[in-house]
């Protein structure tokens, strides 16, 4: 009984070779971006002067300007009405600035949002008090765009000479968990920088 055996078929070594090629790099891609935390965008401004700015101030007494806060460590926090974390938020820049006031000196800056809305968050948030900072708006998002704000919250930590040294993309959220208390971070922060 004589019966056919099928053709075994050959490996095509330079196929495999170049589907390997093509495959493992893209592999290696994929794989990195497990470890990777989307939230962190980098920070292009880490350890360069940070941009230059005179803007209105909401509570209408004139402009404040960059320049006119140098000699002081500066918090610059980029916020908004419309903003979902915002409203968390605030209560943690507030007392921070209300303690370390005579330290640094923080700034809001109002972006993309009306003075009017602006105005009556800050005094319902505030409960009537003033504030412990002042709130700039930012007419047309051209400082937002020269930090490079993607979204808010976003904060930029610049020291006494106006070198930006951080920034925290989100929110510094309160918290029970030690690990991911957004006050704690943000003393870390402001001690490093004092």
């Amino acid at each position: 009984m004589n019966v056919a055996q099928t053709p075994k078929p050959a490996i095509s070594w330079p196929a495999l070779l170049v589907g390997l090629g093509l495959t493992l790099p893209l592999l290696g891609i994929l794989l990195s971006g497990l470890f990777h935390d989307p939230h962190d965008l980098g920070n292009p401004l880490e350890d360069e002067t940070a941009p230059r700015f005179t803007l209105p101030r909401l509570d209408g007494q004139g402009t404040l300007s960059l320049e006119q806060l140098r000699g002081k460590p500066t918090i610059i926090n980029f916020w908004a009405t419309w903003c979902q974390s915002c409203p968390l938020e605030h209560p943690v820049l507030e007392q921070a600035a209300r303690e370390f006031g005579d330290q640094v000196q923080f700034v809001g800056i109002a972006y993309e949002d009306k003075s009017e809305r602006l105005s009556a968050w800050l005094q319902r948030a505030n409960r009537g008090r003033p504030s412990a900072y002042p709130t700039l708006i930012d007419v047309g998002g051209k400082v937002a765009v020269a930090y490079g704000v993607y979204g808010v919250p976003e904060t930029y930590f610049v020291d006494a000479q106006g070198t930006v040294k951080h920034k925290k993309t989100g929110p510094f959220l309160p918290s029970a968990d030690p690990t991911a208390d957004g006050r704690l971070e943000l003393r870390r922060i402001l001690g490093e920088m004092l």
